[in-house]
C-alpha cells in the first residue's frame, strides 16, 4: 500500500480546485449561491468560502451538496493537473 502525505501547499491548491470545481457545478445546474445555501441551510457565506478554497467542508455537506446539484459526487473531484 502507498500513502501521499499532502502538505499545506497540496492541501490549499485541492480546496481551490475543489471550489472552482463547485463554483461551476452550480452555475451550469442554474443554481445561485443563495439558492444553494437556501436549499442546504447553511449561510451564503459557507458556499462562497468553500467556492473560493477558504475552508474546507464536510463529508455530510459534500454529499448534501451533490444531491441537491443531482450530480456524482466524484465529479467535485475531477483534478486536471
Amino acid at each position: 500500500m502507498e500513502f501521499y502525505l499532502v502538505d499545506n501547499q497540496d492541501k490549499k491548491s485541492i480546496l481551490i480546485t475543489f471550489g472552482a470545481n463547485l463554483r461551476q457545478l452550480r452555475l451550469a445546474k442554474g443554481f445561485t449561491q443563495e439558492q444553494l445555501a437556501n436549499e442546504l441551510g447553511v449561510e451564503i457565506s459557507q458556499i462562497s468560502r468553500i467556492e473560493r478554497g477558504v475552508i474546507n467542508t464536510s463529508v455530510t455537506t459534500l454529499y448534501a451538496i451533490s444531491k441537491t446539484l443531482q450530480i456524482d459526487v466524484s465529479e467535485f473531484f475531477i483534478f486536471d493537473n
